[in-house]
């Protein structure tokens, strides 16, 4: 579990902490609790709102009221309330994409140590070329490399979402939307498990080094 753990130490100079700049900061809190958002509604719409759930529910409520109600108006009205909540996941995944093109954006006003590109660069460098502290040298360029795959997830993600909201734009290509919807589906679990894979990571290190993964992540840290 150790290879997870984030650090604060930057491996290129281990004498100090990393800092994080107030605009990744930013993206980053937003960014969870998009994600979260978007998730909740997923989770929402395969419980709560099932429309074989909440249809059968509301034929019997509202027959019990006294209204005279089919199953294909039950249907009908579940249907329109899982699709209120499907529209709610929309403009999440519209504010994912947008925190998306702002992560990316930021990574060319990033200070040079502060590069995400950069910092995978100097920790395989680090990890090839390095004999002391080589255990941290694997540990940074593992966490780095999860992150790079949890970015790569991120626009498959935003991509892919785009595609099933503009379903009426996509037109020319709906014979692919079964296929893209699928790995839309399939991507949010990887998320969902590497939300999982940082959670724990982020318990271990504040266990193991005490208060200050978290808090630079709010306040940006310092040096030693």
């Amino acid at each position: 579990m150790a290879l997870i753990e984030p650090t604060r130490k930057n491996i290129t100079q281990f004498n100090e902490h990393k800092r994080f700049s107030a605009p990744l900061r930013l993206w980053h809190w937003l960014n969870a609790a998009v994600i979260s958002g978007s998730l909740i509604t997923v989770l929402i719409n395969s419980t709560i709102t099932d429309d074989r759930t909440t249809s059968a529910l509301m034929r019997t409520e509202l027959q019990k009221a006294g209204a005279n109600i089919n199953d294909e108006q039950a249907r009908s009205a579940a249907h329109a309330l899982s699709d209120s909540v499907w529209g709610v996941h929309i403009y999440f995944g519209y504010a994912l994409a947008a925190l998306l093109l702002f992560r990316l954006l930021l990574e060319f006003f990033q200070l040079a140590d502060q590069k995400f590109i950069r910092q995978m660069k100097s920790a395989y460098q680090k990890f090839k070329i390095t004999k002391a502290n080589r255990q941290a040298a694997r540990h940074e360029l593992t966490v780095k490399t999860i992150y790079s795959l949890f970015y790569i997830l991120l626009i498959v993600m935003a991509v892919t979402g785009l595609f099933l909201a503009l379903e009426d734009a996509m037109e020319p290509y709906k014979a692919i939307r079964h296929f893209v919807k699928e790995v839309h589906g399939f991507c949010m679990y990887l998320i969902i498990a590497f939300i999982l894979v940082h959670i724990a990571g982020v318990y271990l290190a504040e266990r193991k080094e005490g208060k200050g993964i978290i808090s630079d992540m709010i306040n940006g840290g310092g040096a030693n």
